[in-house]
């Protein structure tokens, strides 16, 4: 008999045991990092040729997790792309800088992809305008 309450209250400690770390666990999982971005798209207007231009696209982590940007790319050569590295705190602010060099006449339409710890699909930053001779 006492091997039966033995085995039994073993057998309880181990289900509660893995219970609470499932616990953990899920709660782990609902604390994300979150973008609050001021704005997402930048429209330039007429700018001079060969005269590079810089957008700045500033947020703030709105999440309960620590933010952290893994890749910037912008979506062709005539665009640079900066960005704040490292562990971004809940609350704190960073920042995506984006230079176009306006060497060619024209309209233009290009976009810089953030990706970062955020769940979900890429970020999209829309840089827009026109360059004249």
């Amino acid at each position: 008999m006492k091997k039966v309450i033995l085995s039994v209250t073993c057998g309880f400690l181990f289900v509660f045991g893995l219970a609470h770390n499932f616990e953990t666990r899920a709660i782990e999982l609902v604390r994300i990092a979150q973008f609050n971005w001021k704005n997402t798209s930048y429209d330039f207007g007429k700018i001079e040729q060969s005269k590079p231009v810089k957008a700045k696209f500033s947020f703030t982590n709105t999440g309960d997790k620590s933010l952290i940007i893994n890749s910037v790319k912008a979506s062709c050569g005539c665009t640079v792309a900066d960005y704040t590295e490292g562990e971004i705190l809940p609350g704190q602010n960073g920042k995506v800088t984006a230079t176009y060099n306006a060497a060619k006449a024209g309209i233009f339409n290009k976009t810089v992809t953030v990706n970062a710890n955020v769940g979900g699909d890429a970020i999209l930053l829309k840089l827009k305008g026109e360059v004249e001779k």
